[in-house]
């Protein structure tokens, strides 16, 4: 197992740093952005995150523990309730880490002046929650793995990008900079990969 999450991980490293090049280049166009239009991006980008990752990581259950009939699942093998904690868990969980928690740790080092944590799930549950389950459902009837986890990831790292400008009320100097992209590329590389691959493939019986 640890050899194949290494391999994963090394694998994806690639295109979450092309992510974090993307969310600084971002960030230098968007410096002076008032902190109420980075919220709403953010929670524009964080749901659409949510969605995405419940699909993947629900998906990935699904083609792992489901009867196969011509290399396609028969729906109704999977249980459906673990289906639901699965996809809600690996979703919900990681994208808060990912997209709040490690952000807010990064906002907290550098002391940004307007940190806050953004809790969606709770500060916006109306929005969030239904997004998770609506991912869990695509999953159910018509599972997608490989665009999903990609758009996820990206998402993701602007999601985390566009948390830390709402925090940052001044003048980024190179050393910000610098410890930004690694806290982008460090908030979506492990987090994002553990809750599409590993996360769900604990919960599916060896055959």
């Amino acid at each position: 197992m640890f050899k194949n999450i290494f391999k994963e991980l090394k694998s994806h490293a690639p295109f979450t740093l092309f992510g974090a090049i993307t969310g600084i280049a971002v960030m230098a166009v968007f410096k002076d952005m008032p902190s109420r239009t980075a919220y709403n991006i953010f929670y524009l980008l964080h749901p659409l995150h949510v969605f995405l990752s419940a699909l993947v990581t629900a998906s990935i259950y699904k083609f792992h523990s489901c009867e196969r009939i011509n290399a396609k699942c028969i729906t109704g093998k999977c249980n459906l309730w673990v289906l639901l904690l699965i996809g809600y868990i690996g979703s919900i969980g990681i994208a808060t880490l990912s997209d709040s928690i490690i952000p807010f740790l990064g906002e907290t080092l550098l002391k940004l002046p307007d940190r806050e944590i953004h809790v969606g799930f709770i500060e916006k549950w109306w929005l969030v929650n239904p997004l998770a389950f609506l991912g869990i459902a695509f999953a159910y009837f018509k599972p997608s793995t490989k665009f999903p986890h990609y758009g996820h990831v990206l998402i993701s790292t602007w999601a985390s990008l566009f948390h830390i400008i709402m925090a940052k009320g001044q003048e980024f100097s190179l050393l910000s900079y610098t410890a930004i992209f690694a806290f982008l590329f460090l908030s979506v590389w492990v987090p994002c990969c553990v809750s599409d691959f590993v996360f769900p493939l604990l919960f599916v019986r060896r055959k």
